[in-house]
Order: structure tokens, then C-alpha cells, then sequence
């Protein structure tokens, strides 16, 4: 087994092939315009928060059921974290890693600790939808969002690089069955990951490709999971988190010990006296739907709340009519949206997740 480093005295950052110490960290950040809002310059303030005497580094939720919140993390618990993903993967001192998530949220952190306790050399991509367009050659591990894989696999010279990823962790939202099709064959290791930013990046992962492929998701071995009487998943993950965590998260349990997730608490919506989540309608249409969607409810004094389909407009897509024609040949009577309200731009948050809050505000407007 692979020893990591968990001793920050100890650590130093490789960058593109070249290792930093703290004196060194420093005097780059140091000699940075203050107003230079380079990627370069958030690296190099991370790294000079991480090797400062505090226990603890500050990072974001994303906001995806609402305002992001600050939260300090300790850096132990980050370290233990890193160690799980590193030793699943079998990640190697030396393997290059692509970072290009955005630093002030865990998952863009994490990627940096793991460069740091493994000794990883780290490729620092500016965060964006095509993370591998101006790279020559593969990383052997990246950690990217639905959205930057999706993106890449538009294009020709991006997919082979995909293609040629070792080890690729895809986070930060769920993978659609069209997505998972077009990896299905990709000839390396794909994984999906379950976790939040308060469990420091991910406890469990499945497999998205090859003949191991599945929707369920197998936790680290020292992490418990159970439901709790509403039906969400209850997570112990003593390494990372000092305290049992209640999600929000619908999820069913197997006699493996995996778990799968049917949705959020809070995407439920109770029409008429039946419960629909949100997730399985979105899943539903996709397989049919090429317009840009995503489906929220507003009250009604009738059925308490209605289902509403939010749909993005521009391109050569469904008309309107074909819409309604897709979610009645499609969706059951009680999954049918009631209203379809266009807008120019579906809102998400930073990280690409769908932004429920505002989208459930749009409607309701």
C-alpha cells in the first residue's frame, strides 16, 4: 500500500514539474499584482492558506438548494479524506492531476490536497466548460462536473484526451443515462462520487463504465451509511466528519451495503396527495427531451402544488407542442407539468448544478 504524507510540515506543492516549498509559495503569491485574479494567483493563495499555522481552511457550499455558505473544514480531516481517494485509485507520486474546479468550493480544494499528500504533480486549468482544450497530453487523473465531460466529448481532440484519462471522477451533479451511454466504452476507470461539502468531497463511488458498471454506489470501508425514518441517507464517516450526517438525500439501500439516490427531500413535490420527485421526471425526459429543461413546482389551490417545466429557448430544438406531446407520450398523468414557462438562460449555480431556488423563484414570478 502506497504511503501518503499527511504531515503539512513535510509536504511540498509540484506544479507542471516543478516543486514548492513555503518560502517559495510565498514569495510567488507575494510578487502577484493583488489585482491579478489569475487561477495561478487562487492556487498560490490556497497553497499559502494550507501551510499557515491554522488548523482549518475556509471553503463554500455550492448552493444548489440555496445561498452558498461559508464553512471551516479541518485540514486533518481533509488529509484523511485525500488519503481515501488516493489509496482507491491507486494513485501513484508523480501521476499528473488536472485541477480545474473552482478553488473557494471543497472539490477544487480536494483535488490540491491530493496532489499534496500523494505527491502528484498538479496541472492547474482555468475553471471552465472545456478544461482539456489547450492540454497536449492526458493527465492521469482528473476530477471534473458533468458538464465540463459533456462538453469535452463535443469535441474530437478533447475526447481522445478524455479517452486517454486514467483515472476520471466525475462529481457536483448527477450523470444522465445519455452521458453515461456515450462513456459506457471509454477504455479507463470512470467514476461517479457521492458526497458534499460537508463530508470533504466524496464518501462513495460507482463505477460508470465497463462491465462493472452501476447505480450504486459503494461506500469507503470506513464509512456507515443508513436511512433515517423519512427514507434519507444517514452517513458516519469518522475519518472526515466528526458527527453523523442526516442528507436530504431519498436513497435505498442494498444487501451489499451500496446505496442509490432517488432524489432530494426538498425536489419532492406532493401534487394532488402524490409524491413526485423531481429527479425521476427530469431522468424521464431526458431520454427524449433535447431542449435545455429543468422541472420545479409552484403552489396550487387545488392540487397544492403543480409541477412546472422551466424550458431554455434559442437553437434548434422542440417547439412548444412537441414538448407537450413528449411529456404526455412519456410521463405518467400525475408527472405531466401543468405549465411550461420559457426563459432565455436555465439558472444554475457556479459549479453547473442546477440552481432549484431560483428556478422554483422563476416560476412562481
Amino acid at each position: 500500500m502506497t504511503a501518503y504524507n499527511t504531515n503539512i510540515k513535510e509536504q511540498s506543492a509540484q506544479i507542471e514539474g516543478i516543486t514548492y516549498n513555503l518560502c517559495e509559495i510565498e514569495m510567488i503569491r507575494m510578487n502577484i499584482p493583488a489585482d491579478n485574479h489569475s487561477f495561478r494567483q487562487e492556487l498560490f493563495t490556497f497553497l499559502s492558506e494550507w501551510f499557515d499555522r491554522s488548523n482549518s481552511v475556509l471553503v463554500h457550499t455550492s448552493g444548489s438548494t440555496g445561498t452558498p455558505k461559508p464553512m471551516w473544514v479541518e485540514k486533518e480531516c481533509m488529509m484523511e479524506s485525500a488519503c481515501l481517494t488516493c489509496s482507491f485509485l491507486h494513485l501513484q507520486k508523480d501521476d499528473t492531476a488536472l485541477l480545474c474546479m473552482p478553488l473557494q468550493y471543497i472539490a477544487g480544494k480536494m483535488v490540491v490536497v491530493r496532489s499534496l499528500v500523494a505527491g502528484l504533480n498538479l496541472l492547474p486549468v482555468t475553471p471552465s466548460g472545456h478544461p482539456l482544450k489547450d492540454l497536449k497530453e492526458a493527465p492521469v487523473f482528473a476530477a471534473m462536473i458533468p458538464m465540463q465531460v459533456y462538453n469535452s466529448l463535443q469535441v474530437p481532440e478533447e475526447k481522445e484526451l478524455l479517452k486517454q484519462i486514467k483515472h476520471l471522477i466525475i462529481g457536483g451533479g448527477a450523470i444522465d443515462s445519455a452521458l453515461a451511454k456515450a462513456l459506457k466504452d471509454f477504455p479507463n476507470d470512470i467514476w461517479s462520487t457521492y458526497g458534499m461539502t460537508e463530508t470533504l468531497s466524496h464518501i462513495a463511488l460507482r463505477k460508470v463504465n465497463g462491465e462493472e458498471a452501476s447505480e450504486w454506489y459503494t461506500p469507503f470501508d470506513s464509512v456507515e451509511i443508513r436511512l433515517s425514518r423519512e427514507g434519507t441517507l444517514v452517513i458516519n464517516a469518522p475519518k472526515v466528519c466528526d458527527k453523523e450526517l442526516v442528507t436530504n438525500d431519498i436513497a435505498e439501500l442494498n444487501e451489499k451495503g451500496q446505496f442509490r439516490i432517488l432524489g432530494r427531500k426538498d425536489n419532492t413535490i406532493n401534487s394532488g396527495g402524490v409524491k413526485i420527485q423531481i429527479e425521476q421526471v427530469e431522468a424521464a425526459l431526458k431520454e427524449h427531451l433535447t431542449t435545455p429543461f429543468l422541472t420545479t413546482s409552484i403552489p396550487d389551490p387545488k392540487f397544492g402544488e403543480i409541477i412546472v417545466l422551466l424550458i431554455e429557448i434559442g437553437g434548434r430544438h422542440e417547439t412548444y407542442e412537441e414538448i407537450q406531446k413528449i411529456c404526455e407520450e412519456v410521463l405518467p398523468p400525475y408527472w405531466r407539468p401543468k405549465q411550461i414557462i420559457p426563459l432565455e438562460q436555465l439558472p444554475l449555480t457556479e459549479t453547473g448544478k442546477p440552481d432549484r431556488a431560483t428556478a422554483k423563484r422563476l416560476a412562481e414570478e
